[in-house]
């Protein structure tokens, strides 16, 4: 440390100041829009360390960030002048194969998670993209390949560990602090540091059907409507995203993913629309293994690339709706930038939207607008045309937003992403982090 702040005696981490060698590699989120400069990166090694790098901040009266995985798309991971609580060295997994559970610490990635419940055939609803931590995902809801079947992450939760901000280490689950649990299910950071969550798992793999099939943009309403029809009968083992994206080559394409969870002769069966429809210019859907399925659109997500995220979800995916999201992709300044579509349905729609903090239950779709670019002069434009098609598509939106998905957005926006559910989760607020402390995210005040 540089001498600025107290060392924390017995610290097993590492402790990042100004000037350490790696504070501009630890300082970095995956968003490289966000630019930010810690007073101190707390890299913690367990959860004494995280108690201590707790205390430190509160003692100086300095503003506090956790980090998990890093990739918040706002930037919450990181603060200026404060001190975060990094979590990413702890990655420890525990697999109990006969009780199919798992315990899994708050700086593990899906990748990570995914291989260690894989190898015991085992897996529960995780990130889409593999390299998301866990702990973020997990807290905001959980949207995931797996959702059909098994419910959002939140569904498969049965505990979580917490240190809460007066420094005590506390198990939410069922059973033990009952409201806090309730909360913790979807209702963001706000309430502490998440140092470990059990899931429960369930016989999926390791082969499943997933994989892609795209189109040219001339064909994307066709493959819009297509998607449309096909996800309203879908069974509960099939998910399916579609987007309008760009090839590696940069010509802009419809696309739609597919993962079927089932037998791979019912995955065969439930994709066969998909595939028929045609010709495509990219057809990748098959047998694979589900920690592959995990990472297809890996590569669209690239660590460093400025993003700009406007999200919502849709009344229905009308003709209308596709014609404007349509229109307005043909304008996207980057081609990294695209338009996604979620489908929402089975377990994950079955769940009664008090029963957890997530209160978004109904089927249908979460939209993304998605503007993403490599280099700051392409910024201005950006945030400009993600703004704009949001902007276009607000017609065909629907009350609700996801709120992993919100950006640096205002309280109302907040709100609606916690809709009937944020009168009581203030109040667990008001029990847990009267003061506060807990603020760097998509925050929830505590009641008055």
């Amino acid at each position: 440390m540089n001498g600025v702040l107290d060392p924390i005696k017995g610290f097993c981490g590492e402790l990042i100041g100004p000037d350490h060698e790696a504070y501009d590699t630890a300082r970095r989120v995956h968003n490289g829009l966000i630019d930010k400069r810690p007073a101190l990166i707390a890299r913690c090694s367990g959860v004494a360390d995280v108690v201590d790098a707790l205390a430190l901040g509160r003692r100086h009266g300095l503003p506090i960030a956790i980090r998990g995985g890093g990739h918040n798309v706002a930037g919450r991971a990181t603060v200026d002048a404060g001190i975060v609580i990094d979590l990413s060295p702890m990655k420890g997994v525990h697999v109990d194969p006969r009780a199919r559970t798992a315990r899994a610490q708050a700086g593990l990635t899906w990748a990570g998670f995914n291989r260690e419940t894989q190898a015991h055939g085992l897996a529960t609803t995780g990130g889409v993209v593999s390299t998301t931590g866990i702990a973020g995902l997990t807290l905001g809801g959980g949207i995931g390949w797996l959702m059909g079947r098994c419910g959002l992450t939140v569904d498969n939760l049965e505990s979580v560990e917490l240190v809460t901000a007066d420094g005590q280490i506390l198990t939410a689950s069922a059973q033990e602090h009952e409201d806090l649990f309730w909360a913790l299910r979807g209702g963001g950071g706000n309430f502490g540091v998440a140092t470990s969550f059990t899931y429960r798992l369930h016989p999926i793999g390791p082969e499943i059907t997933g994989g892609i099939v795209a189109h040219p943009v001339a064909r994307a309403q066709e493959v819009l409507r297509l998607y449309r029809e096909a996800t309203a009968g879908a069974p509960d083992d099939l998910t399916m995203f579609a987007g309008l994206i760009h090839g590696p080559d940069g010509s802009k394409l419809a696309a739609i993913v597919c993962c079927h969870c089932g037998s791979l002769a019912e995955g065969r069966s439930a994709t066969a629309s998909i595939k028929r429809f045609g010709p495509p210019v990219l057809d990748t859907i098959g047998t694979m293994s589900y920690c592959d399925v995990n990472t297809i659109l890996d590569a669209a997500y690239p660590r460093g690339a400025f993003n700009y995220w406007k999200s919502s979800y849709l009344a229905g995916l009308s003709d209308e709706a596709i014609a404007a999201a349509v229109q307005c992709f043909e304008q996207t300044p980057s081609p990294m930038s695209g338009i996604l579509f979620e489908h929402v349905h089975g377990s994950a729609a079955r769940v009664d939207p008090a029963a957890t903090a997530f209160p978004h239950r109904r089927g249908g779709y979460n939209m993304l607008v998605l503007s993403q670019w490599m280099d700051m002069d392409g910024t201005e434009a950006g945030i400009a045309w993600g703004r704009d098609a949001y902007a276009a598509l607000q017609p065909f939106a629907a009350a609700g937003r996801y709120v992993n998905y919100l950006g640096d957005e205002d309280a109302a926006a907040v709100e609606s992403a916690f809709g009937p559910n944020y009168a009581r989760l203030r109040s667990v607020k008001a029990r847990y982090d009267p003061e506060n402390v807990f603020r760097l995210n998509q925050n929830i005040p505590p009641a008055a």
